[in-house]
């Protein structure tokens, strides 16, 4: 019986592959990057666990001041924390020389909103400064402030509709939530996930609300 057929087939699929690694080995050098986004928060489950344990206090907000807390801090090669923030949450973001964003599009998941002007979205601290004032950090140096006000690493920082997010204001949970539901959990997880790593406090109405949104996860 001939044997031609088998050799024939092993030599498609060799071809196969050798043409899929190919097209992967392209992709990894000439595709289009992925959208990058917010610091993907803890599991509702990590949540629920952290809620717990965070001290519950009432807040206190003597002293504060927004300028306690430098940020939009220098992240180099002429980028603060503000432009390393547009370029990581939007697409096709092109810069000037500055590093300031001349073009691209922004997509605010607080409202499922798109924009084209950089001018049209601002940078939320996911934690308000003046929340985490209330919150514990009226104790901390200015050093340890500006560290939590340009925090790119944990999911304290994101490019939204500026309306949205002046409307948010220095609200917690407990008095406002993203327009979008759907964001909800995300949201509840980035708050408690900052919370729990600066050690500050909730007070009952905020942990209440985070509570019940987690639940719902």
């Amino acid at each position: 019986m001939s044997r031609t057929p088998r050799v024939y087939a092993r030599r498609k699929l060799s071809l196969l592959a050798a043409l899929t690694g190919l097209i992967s080995l392209a992709a990894l050098f000439h595709g289009p990057s992925a959208q990058a986004a917010l610091p993907e928060p803890i599991a509702a489950s990590t949540a629920r666990t952290y809620l717990s344990q965070l001290t519950v206090e009432t807040e206190d907000r003597t002293g504060y001041d927004r300028d306690l807390f430098p940020h939009w801090s220098n992240q180099g090669d002429n980028c603060n924390t503000r432009e390393v923030i547009l370029q990581r949450d939007g697409e096709n973001v092109e810069t000037d020389n500055s590093c300031a964003a001349v073009s691209g599009s922004w997509y605010s998941p607080y409202d499922g909103a798109t924009w084209s002007a950089a001018s049209d979205v601002d940078i939320d601290h996911l934690v308000p400064l003046a929340e985490a004032w209330d919150s514990g950090a009226g104790d901390w140096t200015t050093a340890q402030r500006e560290a939590f006000a340009n925090d790119l690493t944990r999911p304290q920082l994101l490019a939204v509709t500026d309306n949205v997010n002046q409307s948010k204001g220095d609200k917690d949970p407990a008095e406002w939530l993203p327009p979008s539901s759907s964001y909800h959990c995300v949201y509840a997880r980035a708050w408690v996930q900052v919370k729990k790593h600066y050690d500050l406090s909730v007070d009952s109405a905020e942990k209440s609300a985070l509570s019940g949104v987690l639940n719902g996860c």
